[in-house]
């Protein structure tokens, strides 16, 4: 179990979650450095703003990555499929010769 001292956007609290400590550090790491690079284009200034938009940046590279997974998971079903019906081919041409 670990536990993080979070500091972000002018609010401050601690949180206790399953994974470990280093795991919570770098995850409140990469929403920083997001919090940052929102903060540093300078668009916005309202920290839960701010929050809020990083949060939907999360969640589209989430997406993102679910989409190519999905995607990829689909291409290899079809490959699989064709592969077993040229294998199933294969077996018959080598049947009828034996």
């Amino acid at each position: 179990m670990g536990k993080l001292q979070i500091d972000v956007l002018g609010s401050s609290f601690a949180i206790e979650a399953k994974e470990d400590d280093a795991y919570l550090k770098k995850l409140l790491s990469y929403y920083a450095e997001m919090t940052a690079q929102i903060e540093q284009r300078g668009h916005l200034k309202n920290p839960l703003q701010v929050s809020i938009l990083s949060g939907i940046m999360l969640c589209d590279e989430l997406y993102r990555e679910k989409s190519k997974i999905a995607k990829q998971t689909a291409e290899d079903e079809v490959i699989d499929e064709e592969a077993s019906k040229r294998a199933a081919e294969m077996i018959k041409m080598i049947d009828k010769v034996l």
